[in-house]
């Protein structure tokens, strides 16, 4: 085993080719004020594995691949089982208009 840095995260975007946004949760206490703190930092990490958002992933550090990607995904820790959202069903009820709904406007003006 190498001595690179292994940090276990949760993606939180999948948006772009061969990469995932991954949010790195930390909760310690206060040194002096001993409140509880929760910090979190997202870090982009290189994806050959195909996660989806909500995978919590294990990432590792890496040589520089972009601009911004330090990281890469070295395995999937547990994945986000997602079922297609249904939403609310679209009901359309268009009133249906008869003669005598007519009856009672204008005549139309001849010139």
């Amino acid at each position: 085993m190498n001595d690179r840095r292994r940090i276990t995260g949760m993606v939180t975007s999948n948006k772009m080719t061969k990469t995932v946004v991954v949010e790195i949760g930390r909760t310690f206490r206060h040194p002096l004020y001993r409140k509880v703190v929760h910090l979190s930092k997202r870090v982009k990490a290189h994806d050959e594995l195909g996660c989806q958002i909500g995978d919590k992933v294990q990432i590792v550090e890496s040589r520089p691949l972009s601009r911004d990607k330090r990281w890469v995904v070295e395995e999937i820790i547990k994945r986000e089982l997602r079922t297609a959202d249904t939403g609310v069903p679209e009901v359309s009820v268009a009133p249906e208009v008869t003669p005598s709904d007519t009856a009672g406007t204008l005549p139309e003006v001849q010139p």
